[in-house]
C-alpha cells in the first residue's frame, strides 16, 4: 500500500479546470487561489487544452508555488465491451458538467445503454486521461488537441442548430462569448440557455437538451483510449486514468480495464478524489499497488461551477501528499 507519511506537511491537488475550459476561474486566479489555501503544488489540466498552461506557469512564479503543465482528455470506449453492475457509481453524462438525473443510480446494462426511471438512453461510454508534463514539452501535444478542438468546433454548431429549430433563440457567437476565448463547450450553451431564461440551471440544460439521448445532443468524436495515452506520452508527457469511480465498474472489472490500459503505456490512476468513499479510495489504492501503477489525485476543481468541490480538500476530506509529485515526476523521467 502506498505510504503517505512522509508528506512533509505539503499537500498539493493535481486535478482543477480553469475558464480555458469549464472552471469559473482564469488560470492565474486558480494558482494564486491554490497558493491562498496553502497548497504547495497544483496542476492545470483543462479539459482537451494547454491553451492556460503558460498563464498559469506564471502565476507560479509571481507566488511561489509549483505549477505543473497537464491535460484531461476524454477518449471513447465504445468496442471495449465495458458492462457496469447495478448499484455502482451514479450516471455522470459524458460532459464536464455532469447533472445526475436527480440522484437516480441507474442500471448501466452495456456500454452505450443506460436505463433510467424504466426508459432507455443511449450515451457514450467515455473515460479521462490526464497527462502531466514536467519537461516543459508539452506543446508537443498540441497536434492532438488542436484536432480534437476542430472536432468540437464541427460539432457546436450542430446543437445550436437543433436548438434554433426547437425555438430556441441561441447563437454561435452568444456561446463563443462564455468560452472567454477558451475552447467551446456544451457548458457554455447550457449557460446560455439558463441566461436566457430558457432553463433554471446549467444541469437543467442539459438534463433537458443536451445530455445523451437527448434531443439537442451530438456525438462528439474522441481518441481511443490507447491513443489518447500514445499521445501523452509522445509529448514526454506522464498519463493517468481521472476518477475511476466514474467508471461504475466492479473492482475485478476495474482491474481488467487497468491491466489493458497499462499495456497501452498507462502509469498512474487517480486513486484519491473529491467524491470516493473511504472503501473505494482504500480499493483504488489496492488496485495500484496490484497493477504497479503510480498514485495521484486532485479535487477535479471547478471554481463557483462546482461550488461544494474546493482546491486541495474537495468536499472537505481530500488530502492529497506532496510525496505523490515526487514519484509521478520520477515517472516521467523514466520515460526520458
Amino acid at each position: 500500500m502506498t505510504d503517505f507519511s512522509d508528506y512533509n506537511g505539503k499537500y498539493i491537488d493535481l486535478h482543477t479546470h480553469s475558464t480555458t475550459s469549464d472552471g469559473s476561474m482564469t488560470p492565474a486566479e486558480l494558482v494564486r487561489h491554490a497558493y491562498e489555501r496553502g497548497l504547495s503544488a497544483v496542476a492545470l489540466t483543462d479539459h482537451d487544452t494547454v491553451a492556460g498552461v503558460e498563464d498559469a506557469l506564471e502565476a507560479g512564479i509571481k507566488t511561489g508555488i509549483e505549477v505543473i503543465a497537464g491535460v484531461e482528455i476524454s477518449v471513447s470506449l465504445s468496442g471495449w465491451g465495458i458492462l457496469a453492475c447495478e448499484g455502482g457509481s451514479k450516471w455522470k453524462g459524458d460532459s464536464p458538467v455532469r447533472p445526475d438525473s436527480g440522484g437516480t443510480t441507474p442500471h448501466i446494462r452495456a456500454a452505450g445503454e443506460l436505463v433510467m426511471n424504466g426508459t432507455d438512453r443511449t450515451y457514450e461510454p467515455e473515460m479521462h486521461l490526464l497527462g502531466y508534463f514536467f519537461n516543459g514539452d508539452y506543446e508537443s501535444i498540441l497536434m492532438t488537441l488542436e484536432e480534437l478542438r476542430r472536432k468540437r468546433e464541427q460539432r457546436n454548431p450542430r446543437i445550436v442548430a437543433k436548438l434554433n429549430e426547437m425555438g430556441f433563440d441561441i447563437t454561435m457567437d452568444e456561446v463563443r462569448a462564455k468560452a472567454h476565448g477558451g475552447i467551446v463547450g456544451r457548458p457554455h450553451i447550457a449557460r446560455v440557455l439558463m441566461e436566457k431564461g430558457y432553463t433554471a440551471s446549467v444541469e437543467e440544460g442539459f438534463d433537458k437538451y443536451l445530455a445523451a439521448g437527448r434531443p439537442a445532443y451530438v456525438k462528439k468524436d474522441k481518441l481511443t483510449p490507447e491513443q489518447g495515452i500514445a499521445a501523452i506520452l509522445q509529448s514526454g508527457g506522464v498519463p493517468v486514468l481521472a476518477h475511476p469511480i466514474h467508471l461504475g465498474l466492479p473492482a475485478e472489472q476495474l482491474a481488467d480495464v487497468l491491466e489493458r490500459l497499462k499495456a497501452a503505456g498507462l502509469k498512474g490512476i487517480e486513486a484519491l478524489y473529491s467524491e470516493n468513499t473511504p472503501e473505494q479510495t482504500r480499493e483504488l489504492l489496492e488496485l495500484a499497488e496490484k497493477k504497479g501503477l503510480k498514485v495521484t489525485g486532485g479535487s477535479d476543481f471547478h471554481g463557483s461551477f462546482k461550488p461544494d468541490i474546493e482546491i486541495g480538500v474537495g468536499r472537505g476530506d481530500l488530502r492529497v501528499p506532496g510525496s505523490l509529485l515526487n514519484d509521478l515526476k520520477d515517472a516521467g523521467r523514466r520515460l526520458i
